[in-house]
């Protein structure tokens, strides 16, 4: 478009809906839970677009069910993750030299089918398949991961024009040209935030990036949605090319490619720690240095004033612990309490715990659930 400077809508976050009894998104939720609830999902690589069926299958079940399954994954092997990293580097010349708004309206489409017939799908597999409550899943895979493709988009444009030099002498028109890498990103990314799981790979494709997905072995059926989703809202083949498979093999693959250009990656200290060894030991043999982005294990704590809110404090410790079984950064792991207020609150507080109800997601009076798998269980116990 000729003379055309344009601007995305100015972002806003997404309203939490309520989820109250007899309100048309609690009714379309139960419908949905239902619905995913009486099926088995068989979920492919999608690789270059198509979706791949390896026959190597993994079954996913509701970690507060174990004997219910809800989907089998066809687990990558060498040949999909070499596919899938050829697509991605296919893909890259005509993605990365796309109007820079051309790709930012795919995302902000993608999050208003979020917003809109995506939601209760998208949140009723976050439910069943990371057992988060209502709340939990609508903050996290609805009302996040809008919030992030709607951000990412703004912030996307301020990159592009903060960049430009502000000055050019007489006579000259200075310009910069920022430029996606070369080669793919390999985003890993984590069972516990649906929300983190598709913007990671998204948030580099924004920039004209294009990469393989790792996705959790925990969230295969969440995460595969949402791939579908961005599928649906018109993302290019091999853009972001879709792999569940054993982190070993599509990480010794994508860690030691020539081509690798980025990593993405939220989840464990150790991992992120060998990860990065493992991509210093191969630099010899690659074309670039990768960037590596992380955001790796901590918990939070809460530090409490002697003149604070008491009532607050309460509620603040227990959400802050309990919320999604304690499963994520910033879940409280513990507290500093004067010795006068923690006289004053630890018989409500400690009742107040004894109240809370663990059970299955889909009754939306438990306030927790099951943590996400055997090991999370026995580090637990």
């Amino acid at each position: 478009m000729v003379n055309n400077v344009p601007r995305p809508p100015t972002p806003v976050n997404e309203p939490v809906l309520g989820y109250l009894p007899g309100s048309p998104e609690r009714i379309a939720l139960k419908e949905e839970l239902t619905r995913q609830s009486n099926e088995i999902v068989e979920i492919p690589c999608i690789i270059n677009g198509v979706e791949v069926y390896t026959n190597d299958v993994v079954e996913q079940v509701m970690p507060h069910n174990h004997g219910h399954v809800i989907a089998r994954v066809h687990m990558a092997g060498k040949n999909e993750v070499d596919d899938a990293i050829k697509a991605s580097l296919d893909a890259h010349d005509a993605w990365s030299s796309m109007a820079w708004e051309a790709r930012c309206a795919i995302f902000l489409k993608a999050s208003e089918l979020l917003r809109g017939e995506y939601r209760a799908k998208i949140n009723a597999s976050t439910m069943i398949n990371q057992s988060k409550t209502c709340h939990q899943a609508e903050i996290d895979s609805a009302c996040e991961l809008i919030d992030f493709w709607r951000f990412n988009t703004f912030y996307a444009r301020q990159i592009y024009e903060d960049l430009q030099p502000s000055v050019s002498p007489s006579s000259m028109w200075n310009s910069s040209e920022v430029r996606p890498l070369e080669g793919f990103v390999f985003s890993v990314t984590p069972f516990n935030f649906s929300s983190i799981a598709a913007n990671l790979p998204s948030s580099a494709a924004i920039m004209g990036n294009t990469g393989v997905w790792k996705p959790s072995r925990n969230s295969y059926l969440s995460n595969y949605y949402l791939m579908r989703l961005m599928m649906d809202a018109g993302l290019p083949d091999g853009v972001i090319n879709f792999i569940p498979g054993k982190a070993s093999l599509v990480g010794e693959i994508c860690l030691s490619h020539p081509m690798l250009a980025g990593i993405h990656f939220t989840g464990s200290t150790a991992v992120f720690r060998k990860m990065w060894k493992d991509v210093a030991d191969n630099l010899p043999n690659m074309r670039s240095y990768p960037r590596i982005v992380g955001e790796t294990g901590g918990k939070d704590f809460i530090v409490a004033h002697p003149n604070c809110d008491e009532k607050a404090l309460i509620v603040a410790l227990i959400r802050g612990a309990f919320e999604f079984q304690g499963q994520k950064c910033s879940a409280a792991s513990r507290a500093y309490i004067p010795k006068s207020v923690w006289e004053n609150i630890s018989e409500e507080y400690c009742a107040e715990v004894s109240k809370i109800s663990v059970g299955d997601p889909k009754d939306f009076s438990n306030f927790m659930s099951a943590v996400i798998d055997r090991k999370s269980f026995d580090n637990i116990c």
